[in-house]
């Protein structure tokens, strides 16, 4: 995934920077990391760089559903829901997004048998344009094989943080490793030694080092920013933005702590809202004898507050439940507007009071900072920002290759060729520093470097066969 100089299994007795003990010692982590988590990090980037184009192919895939011709003048939101209500009388109807362009159709949430649906209605007839099952799109699908979900649940999803994780420590050890020292010619150090392209180790070493350290800045961003949804990294952030202390939701008067009841409830339980607002409290509507307010009155409210258009609105849940109202500007195409325009709102399903409304004014520095890397991590500032990313994804996937063809190159038959260990205490000693503060950094990290001292010390040096096909 990064940088390394060479792989092999004996270092020259010329090379200066092999006989230094950190040196080997960051090549041994360099390339185990590198071995173990190469075929998922090239999954990764694949899965991502087409998630990348979710607008653009579901647009194709999905055109029928999408689009209608336009006529004079729309039905009201009530009365497409009805004709939702209709078709499925036993379904629960679940959130609203109203057509948000001319040819557009509206689309309408429903939990139906288990299962959830999104159904299309032509918002100018109300007729059922069709359905779809909203955990078995394409793209649902490509995003769950991305985040681990749908290959391996919690446990996919734990591997997928662990290989961003050390792929960050892979860039670490991989700059630390190419880094010029005595080396002054820019080739082979800024440019690639093209003439020795010929099947030659050194043409590979130069499109893995170079290569990877050209694209290093982005895939630190690509990376911390994905991080961001993962359990274990994600919560750490969320719980940091929210110790800053920068930042509040603000309703129709100044927001107070305890100004409104509030559940437990975090709003990424009951909407898929911006991540900035996951963990914004769900706030409770005040039980009265009363109906609950059509979804006309929450759309004036919606105008009225400037939400882009393009936003969804999420049902109440229950007699204390809210409006919840979201603008994801990932889900507007082809107007995409920019990470500002995200907005969430909680509104009384009563009395329309605006119970909570966090947009992008009222984020911290922090939540405003990992918002624009989430955008830049999906392609969401345009088409030039998704060439950008498919370039990444090239880029990585040319790394890795390059690092594998070099090992494969240079190992010895029948074993696997990693680097030797160094054999000075002293820098061990240190070096389990370095452990312990990025075992702490990233936890699953720490957790995996535990599993493998366990695996080393009570398994692997009692097989001296795998001892010596390891070296």
């Amino acid at each position: 995934m990064s940088p390394v100089d060479s792989i092999q299994t004996k270092p020259p007795a010329d090379s200066h920077r092999n006989r230094q003990p950190w040196y080997a010692m960051v090549w041994r982590w360099h390339f185990y990391a590198g071995i173990v988590f190469a075929p998922l990090i090239i999954f990764l980037a694949i899965t991502g760089g087409i998630y990348i184009y979710k607008p653009q192919i579901e647009s194709i895939l999905y055109k029928d559903l999408y689009y209608v011709e336009t006529g004079d003048q729309k039905l009201s939101p009530s009365e497409q829901i009805a004709n939702v209500k209709k078709h499925h009388p036993d379904a629960e109807i679940t959130s609203y997004k109203p057509s948000f362009e001319a040819n557009r159709t509206s689309e309408i949430e429903i939990s139906k048998d288990g299962k959830e649906l999104t159904v299309f209605v032509n918002p100018y007839n109300g007729d059922i344009v069709g359905d779809l099952n909203n955990n078995e799109t394409f793209m649902e699908q490509m995003k769950n094989l991305h985040n681990g979900e749908l290959w391996g649940g919690v446990v996919g999803n734990r591997l997928v943080e662990l290989a961003a994780c050390w792929a960050v420590i892979l860039i670490i050890t991989g700059i630390y490793l190419w880094w010029p020292r005595q080396r002054k010619s820019i080739f082979g150090t800024l440019i690639p030694r093209l003439r020795s392209w010929k099947g030659k180790r050194m043409f590979w070493r130069d499109l893995h080092a170079v290569l990877a350290v050209w694209l290093s800045v982005l895939l630190v961003i690509q990376l911390f920013s994905g991080l961001m949804w993962t359990e274990v990294w994600g919560s750490i952030a969320h719980r940091v933005e929210a110790l800053s202390g920068e930042g509040s939701p603000v309703g129709d008067q100044p927001f107070e702590k305890d100004a409104f009841p509030k559940s437990t409830i975090p709003t990424k339980e009951v909407a898929d809202v911006p991540w900035a607002a996951e963990n914004l409290a769900v706030p409770a509507s005040e039980s009265r004898n009363s109906a609950s307010l059509p979804v006309e009155k929450i759309i004036q409210i919606a105008k009225a507050k400037n939400v882009h258009p393009g936003y969804k609105i999420a049902f109440p849940e229950g007699k204390t439940g809210v409006y919840t109202v979201f603008l994801d500007p990932a889900e507007v195409y082809p107007d995409r507007p920019s990470p500002q325009a995200q907005q969430t709102l909680h509104i009384d399903q009563y009395d329309g009071k605006v119970l909570a409304d966090y947009g992008w004014d009222d984020y911290g520095s922090l939540g405003k900072l990992i918002s624009m890397g989430i955008a830049f991590h999906q392609g969401e500032f345009g088409p030039l920002n998704q060439l950008l990313m498919l370039a990444l994804v090239i880029g990585i996937v040319a790394i890795v290759l390059s690092g594998i063809v070099m090992w494969w190159k240079r190992r010895p038959k029948g074993r696997l060729g990693a680097p030797s260990r160094p054999r000075n205490i002293k820098m061990l000693k240190s070096v389990a520093i370095l452990i312990l503060i990025l075992g702490v950094f990233f936890p699953l990290v720490g957790l995996s470097l535990i599993f493998v001292w366990l695996l080393d010390r009570f398994i692997l040096r009692r097989i001296p066969a795998i001892q010596r096909w390891m070296g």
